[in-house]
């Protein structure tokens, strides 16, 4: 597998949470799996569903964590959020953001205005830790009046050192239940989000998570093998919170990133 030339043998697209780092805690073998992939010739992007952060923030964490990355190969569901709502409303359209920093940064990169209270075109909904009840109030009353209603994913969890912490999936649980609506999916697995990998980093690869419910169905929807970590939600038996490995399993199944990495290279270099 590996590479004089430079050229790329294949690629891999990488969940972060659960899969490279649980909160501000690196998954060690995860780190070194990364090392031995790209060693090997292997392109590794990373396609989150969390969309709370830039994505210079996302790549400088990174790299803080030794995984060296271009922000290019970094995609969030903020992303695939504002390239959706960009392809049928006006440029400078208001849109109502009840999430981070990242989904407005995306909008702003689209060509779209953020705007934090009613009136809008349409609200994002995403994690983040300071979501409240006024803010609750604004975005549901949005959607009453008329906003289009998008929800950046639906993962109702996220793996942090030491448990669970509740993920973009119940904040938009809540929106919904205050606005009588159901959202828009952008982010995995939904075609916001195949559309925006296959346009972004190609037709063929690995997807490699720790939710079978969305990074699972991912790759099904992308016609890639699924190789599922058990370093995030996911044990033999669902945590509270989590799920349960699949029956029949994903292809690949492994404690870690790590241990993954000669079985994704022996698939990657049958498949080339």
């Amino acid at each position: 597998m590996s590479t004089t030339s430079g050229e790329s043998t294949g690629l891999v697209c990488c969940d972060l949470d659960g899969v490279i780092w649980r909160g501000d805690e690196p998954i060690e073998a995860a780190i070194a799996g990364v090392a031995e992939l790209r060693a090997a010739g292997v392109r590794v992007a990373f396609v989150s569903n969390n969309s709370s952060q830039p994505i210079r923030d996302v790549a400088a964490k990174l790299e803080r964590l030794g995984v060296a990355t271009d922000p290019a190969d970094v995609l969030t569901s903020a992303l695939a959020a504002a390239r959706l709502l960009a392809q049928s409303l006006a440029p400078g359209a208001p849109v109502l953001v009840c999430a981070g920093p990242g989904v407005t940064e995306a909008l702003v990169a689209e060509g779209l205005q953020p705007v934090d209270r009613p009136p809008a075109e349409a609200v994002v909904v995403g994690f983040h830790r300071s979501f409240d009840f006024d803010e609750l109030d604004r975005a549901s009353r949005a959607i009453r009046e008329g906003a289009r209603f998008i929800s950046a994913n639906l993962d109702a969890t996220y793996p942090v050192p030491g448990g669970l912490m509740p993920g973009s999936g119940a904040i938009t649980a809540a929106v919904a239940v205050a606005s009588g609506r159901q959202p828009e999916v952008a982010g995995k697995p939904e075609a916001p989000m195949v559309d925006l990998v296959r346009a972004r980093l190609g037709s063929h690869g690995i997807v490699v998570g720790d939710r079978p419910s969305s990074d699972g169905a991912l790759a099904d929807a992308l016609g890639w093998p699924f190789a599922l970590v058990l370093t995030g939600v996911t044990a033999a038996v669902a945590p509270p919170g989590g799920e349960a490995i699949p029956d029949p399993a994903p292809p690949f199944v492994g404690d870690d990133l790590g241990a993954l990495v000669p079985a994704l290279l022996s698939a990657l270099a049958n498949s080339a």
